[in-house]
């Protein structure tokens, strides 16, 4: 019984960087109104964010740094036009997985699975 719950223990424990990294995928976000603002693509070290407003300038890809609890962005538009430096992994409002995009001081965005 020892061994069962050792071993349990261990694979938690090697499994927790891997879970850590789910970020990747496309997420649809909601602005502070809870308005649609826009589709975020994570995946590897570089994102894409497609606003829905026609012609905004945070439009765009950039690169973004992974950490355990979510993301830090290197570049690009998002953090240019918006000052976007980290999105972090969240329970969102359904209590599932969400990225919460992250200004110097405030939260800027709430991004769910798509």
């Amino acid at each position: 019984m020892h061994r069962f719950v050792l071993a349990s223990a261990a694979l938690v424990l090697f499994a927790a960087p891997a879970l850590a990294q789910e970020y990747s995928g496309n997420w649809a976000c909601r602005d502070a109104s809870a308005e649609r603002s826009g589709i975020l693509t994570l995946y590897g070290a570089v994102y894409a964010f497609a606003s829905r407003t026609f012609g905004d300038v945070a439009s765009g890809t950039g690169t973004i740094a992974g950490y355990t609890d979510g993301v830090g962005f290197n570049d690009g538009p998002l953090r240019a036009a918006r000052g976007i430096e980290a999105g972090r992994l969240v329970a969102g409002p359904d209590g599932g997985p969400a990225v919460q995009l992250e200004t110097s001081d405030a939260i800027a965005m709430l991004c769910t699975p798509r």
